[in-house]
């Protein structure tokens, strides 16, 4: 299916607020590909998708998961002992590559990781999740400056989206997901290791 079709595919799934959600992760990833050199037109599908069966049933995701148990990935293969936001992302990953025909694994790996990270992201990983935490729709407390951080360090914008979402797991009295703490911590040694050629160029 061509463009407007998958659009509209996805735009089924799901209430009109979220759709705008999706519009508005969708243009914010296109402009970080576009700010830091990654590829806009996988950039734009990964968003597109990002959130394709997040309203399913959630027993209709624990299925998909656990029928397709063999598409996900060592570090995700416990997501089902943790909150429900989080099985949409791996199985949203599962829909794209068999209800929509998507068999690029830079694709289906940002689907299936903007909600938790992982270790060592790629360039794709990084600007679908940080574009979920930062569309134009999203307000919650900080958010503005993680848009700030955005536009210089998608690193550090990316370490202070995951601070948020600990931070509100920790108030909830709810569990984090390990791959979350995993995520920020390769991120901190990434920013590190950038530092450290900054200052012996």
């Amino acid at each position: 299916m061509n463009k407007e079709q998958l659009m509209e595919a996805v735009r089924r799934q799901m209430p009109p607020a979220r759709w705008r959600h999706t519009v508005g992760v969708t243009e914010t990833a296109i402009r970080l590909a576009g700010r830091y050199g990654a590829d806009e037109d996988k950039a734009e599908l990964a968003a597109i998708l990002h959130d394709c069966c997040k309203y399913w049933p959630v027993d209709r995701q624990a299925a998909t998961l656990k029928e397709r148990i063999d598409e996900v990935p060592d570090d995700l293969r416990d997501v089902l002992d943790y909150d429900k936001e989080l099985w949409h992302a791996p199985a949203g990953a599962i829909i794209a590559s068999r209800d929509y025909g998507v068999n690029d694994s830079d694709v289906l790996n940002a689907i299936r990781y903007h909600t938790t990270g992982r270790e060592r992201m790629t360039l794709l990983d990084k600007i679908v999740c940080l574009a979920d935490y930062i569309e134009p729709g999203r307000d919650f407390p900080g958010v503005h400056i993680i848009r700030e951080l955005a536009e210089y360090s998608i690193e550090q914008a990316l370490v202070a989206g995951f601070d948020s979402t600990v931070r509100f797991l920790l108030e909830k009295g709810k569990k984090i997901y390990p791959l979350t703490v995993i995520a920020r911590n390769s991120l901190l040694k990434e920013l590190q290791g950038l530092r450290a050629d900054a200052a012996n160029p």
